[in-house]
């Protein structure tokens, strides 16, 4: 109980009540407890540990982590987890103290983004020189995420390293298949019609990595709100640039999207909605967009319906 509630301190608090380090115990007759946060994060985590781990999710289908707010059952699930792990590069908000302390104290705890490259992290300059976190929409990038699952799951339970390399062996695959067939997919459309409209700036590195230019009416993050001016000006951009249509995104209620399509539309423009695209969370559980792998497969399949 005391350290569930110092667990609860962390989280309400942004990391400031200590926590001991526990001594490790021999995890090899058993089955491993992950917690993830994201859904991309378990989806991950799940592909490399096999049958080894049991993950559970945060956050769920349709849950936007930018705005994410710990529950007493998260509490609950992180005493209980024999490992946590979280996207990192401040995705999860205040939560992400938490995360670093935990580590600290000696709680197996990391960020799958700990070993991407400094050079290759995409710094927003409305985003106060932070770091943007979505590293997913770049497959190249989360390659380099599922090899440091592999690596920590390995010293976290040594006696099933080697199975841990040849889950990651046989997951790169289907990533380095998945890159190629984005790539393949964007080149469809016309270089001077990739332009992808969405909600907020999720896409910066998909559209850097297979060719588009990306706007948002948010910025990297959900926490403030766009303006009357914001939509304005965007709706602007949609009419100079003969933009075909605009996305909304299964974590962010449509409204301020759609106030950005009337506004073009009042413009003279003629702007449709080309489909609902994931972006900071999958789709739910036994659907085709509930994989990391069918999330970013929906997504290109519906910008090239709508933008070809």
């Amino acid at each position: 109980m005391r350290r569930a509630l110092l667990l609860l301190a962390l989280l309400a608090l942004g990391g400031c009540a200590p926590l001991q380090a526990q001594p490790r115990e021999d995890l090899s007759r058993r089955t491993i407890r992950v917690v993830a946060t994201t859904g991309m994060v378990a989806d991950l985590v799940r592909a490399i540990g096999g049958d080894r781990i049991e993950v559970s999710a945060l956050m769920g289908p349709g849950v936007d982590p930018h705005l994410y707010k710990p529950t007493a059952g998260d509490v609950r699930r992180l005493e209980a987890a024999d490992l946590i792990v979280y996207n990192g590069l401040e995705l999860e908000g205040r939560m992400t103290d938490t995360f670093v302390k935990l580590a600290r104290a000696g709680r197996p705890t990391f960020a799958v983004t700990e070993e991407i490259p400094e050079e290759r992290l995409r710094t927003p300059p409305e985003f106060e020189g932070k770091y943007d976190p979505h590293v997913w929409f770049d497959v190249s990038l989360w390659r380099i995420a599922a090899r440091t699952v592999a690596r920590h799951l390995s010293q976290l339970d040594p006696s099933s390293a080697a199975r841990y390399q040849a889950n990651l062996a046989a997951y790169d695959q289907h990533l380095e298949a998945l890159d190629r067939y984005l790539a393949e997919q964007a080149a469809l459309i016309p270089p001077r019609a990739r332009v992808l409209v969405t909600a907020h700036d999720a896409f910066g590195y998909f559209g850097a990595r297979y060719g588009f230019a990306v706007r948002g009416l948010q910025g990297v993050s959900t926490a403030a709100e766009a303006s009357a001016a914001d939509v304005r000006e965007l709706a602007a951009f949609l009419c100079s640039r003969g933009v075909k249509a605009v996305f909304i995104e299964s974590s962010i209620p449509p409204a301020a999207i759609e106030a950005v399509q009337r506004a073009a539309q009042a413009n003279g423009c003629s702007v449709g909605l080309g489909g609902e695209l994931y972006s900071d969370a999958l789709g739910p559980e036994g659907s085709p967009a509930g994989t990391y792998l069918g999330m970013l497969r929906h997504n290109i399949d519906t910008i090239v319906r709508a933008l070809r």
